[in-house]
């Protein structure tokens, strides 16, 4: 039941965009067309030209007191109050106040030491301000999960827990929380991680050249660099074309971060307290990671550490960085791999289109396709994803390098034979597997993980940015400190 508990502590408190930060994201090769940048007519206007919405234009203050805790909260008045405005949305005192009460838990629960009561609610109302504004967008742009959906992810929840749906209401509600507050969370974390996966995921394609040279690299620094290292690490960020004022204010920032460090704090309590990466609220854990998956300037650094130790301030362009050695292990031998070539016909699913178009269009091909059309010509005309200008033929694709839901379909095929349509997070597939055979497994597993980790580092990154971009775009008024 513990481990009940740390799953639902953890769905509500972290988003699932950075839960999927901690293993590495498989390589879509179903997919590669880029998406498009945030239309600048879909977001809302900066906060330097905003005028403030009227607080009565978002959503209702919750009714009741926000609870009570020993600390620095004691100074915060015991009636309920808008500490942010987040465009045409509101945050309260109680919604923050029962947030941060979730998060001392998981925190406590972690073993991780608590920074003082105030800088912890700042830091938890800047992640509450950050999703509610990604929510916002993902609204503005259509994506949304409907009950059918959401039924299905609860489904899936209570059966990861070993446990009937009724055991599993009674196990959330055990813990304080509302089960519709619960079930509404689930849906905002399955918002955000579409929203991240159209927005980002499906914007990055990773080269031959740039896994080859990811591979030169790691042979530069030795047999230590296929290494996984387990690390941690502090983010104080500095806003793009920032003055050299406000860089050395960073700067400062970040020396104090380190001289808590150097005085005996646990590095985890301090990046709960000064972090500003997403992960500051699990103590800076970034879990297990390949060389390829860290940015340069954390694989250099860490390639020099011992476990337990933490760096100096490390400088990259989105700001200064302290990170820490949790722990290291070597990778086994590979066994050997197989590859599938394939071809593959995708329609992809229209949030604005009706409810059923995508799957209707896919099994009309596919009936066409049993009244023997060619494959290579219905893909050409019909697929949508850039595999329609080779015929849908997608190459070669190693185990573990595409998206599960493709490879356990691809796994059931006969050289020759075509699939029934079938559906994963980019739309409806049918795909004709051409031939199979054994790998090299040292090489093409090293070249895979390459491709693997480099893929996960340009989207953490690329979703840095893009969350920043969202974020300088909306209207935030804080007031957290109003009296």
């Amino acid at each position: 039941m513990s481990r009940l508990r740390a799953v639902v502590l953890a769905l509500l408190c972290i988003s699932l965009t950075l839960e999927a930060a901690d293993s590495p994201a498989p390589t879509p090769a179903v997919d590669s067309t880029p998406a498009s940048t945030p239309a600048a007519g879909s977001t809302p206007t900066p906060s330097d030209s905003a005028t403030p919405p009227s607080p009565g234009a978002g959503k209702a203050a919750p009714a009741g007191k926000p609870q009570s805790s020993a600390g620095d909260e004691s100074a915060y008045p015991l009636v309920d109050r808008i500490v942010a405005v987040v465009n045409t949305n509101i945050i309260t005192l109680s919604e923050l106040t029962e947030r941060t009460n979730l998060i001392s838990s998981q925190l406590g629960r972690q073993g991780i030491a608590l920074p003082p009561r105030a800088v912890l609610m700042r830091q938890v109302l800047d992640r509450m301000i950050s999703d509610n504004v990604q929510l916002q967008y993902a609204k503005d742009e259509g994506i949304k999960v409907d009950d059918a959906q959401l039924d299905q992810a609860m489904e899936r929840l209570a059966t990861e827990n070993k446990l009937s749906m009724t055991a599993f209401r009674a196990a959330v509600e055990k813990e304080n929380v509302s089960w519709n507050k619960f079930r509404e969370d689930i849906r905002g974390e399955i918002t955000l991680a579409r929203l991240r996966e159209r927005e980002v995921e499906n914007r990055i394609n990773i080269s031959d050249a740039e896994v080859s040279a990811q591979i030169e690299e790691e042979n530069a620094r030795g047999s230590a660099a296929q290494d996984e290292l387990n690390l941690a690490h502090i983010l104080i960020s500095v806003p793009e074309g920032a003055t050299t004022e406000r860089v050395q204010a960073r700067h400062k920032k970040a020396e104090e971060a380190l001289g808590q460090l150097q005085q005996g704090k646990p590095f985890a309590e301090v990046a709960a307290a000064y972090s500003e990466a997403p992960d500051a609220l699990k103590g800076g854990n970034l879990g297990w990671r390949t060389a390829a998956r860290l940015p340069s300037i954390f694989a250099d650094a860490a390639s020099k550490m011992t476990v337990g130790s933490y760096s100096d301030i490390l400088r990259s362009p989105n700001g200064f960085h302290i990170i820490k050695l949790l722990d290291r292990r070597g990778t086994e031998a590979p066994a050997p791999i197989s590859q599938f070539h394939a071809r593959q016909i995708l329609v992809k699913i229209n949030p604005e289109a009706e409810a059923n178009e995508a799957s209707n269009k896919i099994q009309s091909l596919y009936a066409r396709l049993q009244g023997g059309e060619d494959f290579a010509k219905l893909a050409t005309i019909s697929s949508e994803d850039e595999s329609r200008n080779r015929g849908g033929d997608l190459g070669w694709i190693s185990e573990g390098e595409t998206l599960p839901q493709f490879e356990k379909v691809l796994k059931t095929l006969k050289p020759g034979e075509i699939s029934q349509p079938f559906q994963t997070p980019l739309g409806w597939h049918i795909v004709q597997l051409q031939e199979v055979r054994q790998a090299d497994a040292s090489t093409e597993r090293r070249r895979m993980a390459a491709k693997q980790g480099l893929r996960a580092r340009k989207s953490d990154e690329l979703y840095d940015e893009w969350s920043r971009q969202v974020r300088d775009q909306a209207y935030v008024d804080i007031r957290l400190d109003d009296r």
